[in-house]
């Protein structure tokens, strides 16, 4: 079947295929110019990069960031105010399992499944009064990584790269980790109608060895020379094409991202190779797919990607409908590796430029569920009306709680807070107004804060 030049860069652009050689063959990078080259932005940044640890299911606020001991003492009775309407049907109140300790300076409590964390307490600001508009997976999950409710809208890591640009030039400026897909899968990191090579690039973090971290990465069939020459042949071709057509931001799109990808032949190797960190430190963030995320997230950190995203697994591990329990053993497999990343970003001087942003898409009713099928009934239903998210970093004050849930942890009552608000607190701290980061498109400029979001000044340091 014959395939045109467009629907060949078309395919090509979608993996990582020959690229720009200048990096690699010693000639200087281009990074003065060029669609990720670093931005000035719109005003002083106190942060350059994010790193966004995202607990897929929704853990539950009353078991890990927010203590209740009103539910301590109903437990087993009904809300006194009745149970607010969530996807499935909810009973009595059900006290955590676990016990809640203060930590640090500031005293803020946490729960014993987090002990490590626990110690970084005094660098965190617990939101407690997050709340979005419905409690399904998908919505909520659109809502956090694009800003929107629906499909189709670019991702925070796009929204950050076409504003800034990125540091390193022979990186991808946003890098998804998780072993697989969670749910609804690469909508998570699109780019949307924003240019092409704002796309997150997704690595299998699963895999141990660089060159199936990122397949095909390496080229053994041809010599750099070889290489070289094909590149000179195609870019002189796209640019001709250009020059005919007209602008094509789809195939300007697609030259960037081959660049983007041959350029990391000189770096990706050793960025993406943990065997070469000393044995100490592998123990200190453990065993398992989310421990090698977050130690990927810290050498791309320290490399100068502008955003690293890490999802605990595939699906929605912490989405606990039958049994609470499970809790303790994902904060066991996820514990260590954040607080090895806050340790190793604060004693590297990253942290004050780096915002760490912990938390899923939604919540966990204080109240039990109810099912005609579940074998245990110990655990909780999706809660979209009150729960947690944690931010350490890049401007954010530390040691503090900011805004609270009822007596019972079901709805937030005191200073709610809003994906919106969170994102554009982010973006005020990287120097971005998040009003004039837009783009027109459809005849209407959008933004990743839709129509609303506010700075929230009160956890600014």
């Amino acid at each position: 079947m014959a395939v045109t030049r467009r629907e060949m860069l078309a395919r090509a652009g979608a993996g990582f295929g020959a690229f720009g050689v200048n990096a690699l063959f010693g000639a200087p990078a281009r990074t003065t110019s060029g669609a990720l080259a670093p931005r000035t932005p719109h005003f002083a940044a106190r942060a350059t990069r994010v790193v966004y640890l995202f607990l897929n299911g929704g853990p539950s606020q009353v078991d890990t960031f927010d203590p209740k001991p009103m539910l301590t003492k109903h437990h087993g009775s009904p809300a006194p105010s009745g149970n607010l309407k969530t996807e499935r049907l909810t009973g009595n109140l059900l006290k955590s399992p676990f016990e809640f300790r203060r930590c640090g300076r500031s005293g803020t409590e946490v729960s014993e499944i987090f002990p490590k964390l626990g110690e970084h307490m005094d660098d965190i600001c617990v939101i407690r009064s997050m709340h979005v508009e419905q409690p399904f997976h998908e919505p909520s999950l659109f809502m956090f990584n694009c800003g929107h409710r629906i499909a189709g809208h670019p991702s925070m890591g796009a929204w950050l790269t076409y504003g800034l640009g990125t540091e390193n030039q022979n990186l991808p400026g946003f890098l998804v980790l998780c072993p697989g897909f969670p749910v609804i899968g690469p909508q998570l990191w699109t780019s949307a109608y924003l240019p092409a090579i704002h796309q997150g690039v997704h690595l299998p973090n699963n895999e141990r060895e660089p060159e199936k971290l990122v397949r095909h990465l390496q080229n053994h069939e041809l010599s750099p020379a070889q290489q070289r020459g094909q590149l000179d042949l195609l870019e002189r071709l796209n640019r001709l094409h250009l020059e005919r057509a007209g602008g094509d931001p789809q195939l300007e799109a697609r030259i960037q991202s081959m660049e983007v990808a041959y350029r990391m032949q000189s770096e990706a190797m050793d960025a993406f190779d943990l065997s070469k960190e000393p044995r100490h430190v592998l123990d200190r963030y453990g065993e398992g797919d989310f421990a090698r995320g977050c130690l990927l997230a810290r050498r791309a950190i320290e490399r100068g990607v502008r955003m690293v995203q890490v999802y605990y697994g595939n699906g929605q591990p912490w989405d606990n409908h039958d049994d609470i329990l499970k809790h303790r053993e994902l904060a066991a497999d996820s514990d260590a590796p954040i607080g090895a990343l806050l340790s190793d970003l604060k004693s590297l001087g990253l942290l004050d430029e780096t915002i760490v942003l912990i938390g899923g898409e939604f919540g966990r009713t204080p109240s039990v569920e109810v099912s005609a099928v579940a074998k245990v009934h110990n655990g909780r239903d999706h809660n979209n009306h009150g729960f947690s998210i944690l931010l350490a970093g890049g401007g954010i004050k530390g040691g503090i709680a900011y805004g609270a849930t009822d007596d019972f942890g079901f709805k937030a009552v005191d200073k709610p807070v809003h994906p919106h608000d969170v994102h554009a607190t982010m973006l005020h701290l990287l120097g971005l107004d998040h009003t004039r980061l837009t783009f027109r498109y459809s005849g209407r400029d959008f933004r990743l804060t839709d129509v609303g979001g506010r700075v929230i000044e009160e956890i600014l340091a």
